[in-house]
């Protein structure tokens, strides 16, 4: 039986993968984790959700609430998920992470952690989203530069970053294809008078309105022609599906960075 531990239980994400975990039969809920002075703290995690107790109580420590967990399972905010891989890397526990909004060092970490323990970290943990992310590689590949390319983003008014971690995971794959720098081609915004568009030029563009839970479109355009790639979540227990599918699939891995690529059995 695996045993599971979910940082931040009380939230959108950590509160769906939670009661997915108990409504999984190979695996089982081990520990569960909340800010400090959340209300749910020292309460039994499944009671909370009105699945009958666990006998796993909510903390805010993970040295505490993780200590007999396999795989650690994270949604939650940069700084958050940083504390958690610093007790995995001690610990040695496996952890898929789902927090988007990393800085460049925060990455880096990550990295590093993960020639240790093995760690499933990818901006989006849909099925339909990673096949999506092969799908723009090999569209921008096809099509070629002389293709205009935009990605549209749309979320709820409650999302912190932007653009969304799966934009930018889109973007990657477009200019990974392309054989160019992403950094030197990304165009995040647009106002007043710009001028033309610059050849190359790959626009990402962030909406943010009432519940939206995920909308990525992908426009390839030319003279006469265009291909429009668009997903939509309608739920986030999608994600939710994902990072269950990643942590039983990540348990007894050898230490090394993963995606959900690597789930899913998608060639590069």
């Amino acid at each position: 039986m695996l045993k599971v531990g979910v940082v931040g239980v009380g939230g959108r994400m950590g509160s769906l993968i939670l009661q997915g975990i108990l409504n999984e039969s190979d695996m089982v809920l081990s520990g569960a984790t909340e800010r400090d002075g959340h209300p749910y703290l020292g309460k039994d995690a499944g009671a909370v959700f009105g699945e009958g107790a666990e006998g796993v109580k909510i903390l805010s420590d993970p040295n505490e609430a993780f200590v007999g967990v396999d795989v650690i399972i994270d949604f939650s905010s940069p700084e958050s998920t940083m504390k958690n891989l610093e007790f995995a890397e001690r610990a040695r526990k496996a952890m898929v992470i789902g927090t988007t909004g990393l800085a460049p060092g925060q990455k880096g970490r990550v990295e590093s952690v993960s020639e240790s323990i093995p760690v499933v970290m990818a901006p989006n943990m849909s099925i339909g989203v990673n096949v999506m992310f092969k799908v723009v590689g090999i569209l921008a590949d096809l099509l070629g530069k002389t293709y205009d390319c935009e990605i549209i983003e749309a979320h709820h008014r409650f999302k912190k970053d932007a653009p969304s971690g799966t934009a930018i995971g889109i973007a990657q794959e477009i200019a990974k294809a392309r054989g160019i720098d992403l950094d030197k081609h990304a165009r995040y915004e647009r106002h007043g008078i710009i001028g033309e568009r610059a050849n190359g030029e790959i626009g990402i563009q962030s909406i943010r309105a009432g519940d939206i839970v995920g909308d990525h479109t992908v426009i390839f355009a030319a003279n006469g022609e265009r291909i429009e790639l668009v997903h939509r979540a309608h739920s986030r227990k999608t994600f939710a599906s994902g990072a269950i599918r990643a942590a039983r699939w990540v348990a007894g891995r050898t230490p090394g960075l993963y995606s959900m690529k690597d789930v899913l059995g998608i060639q590069p």
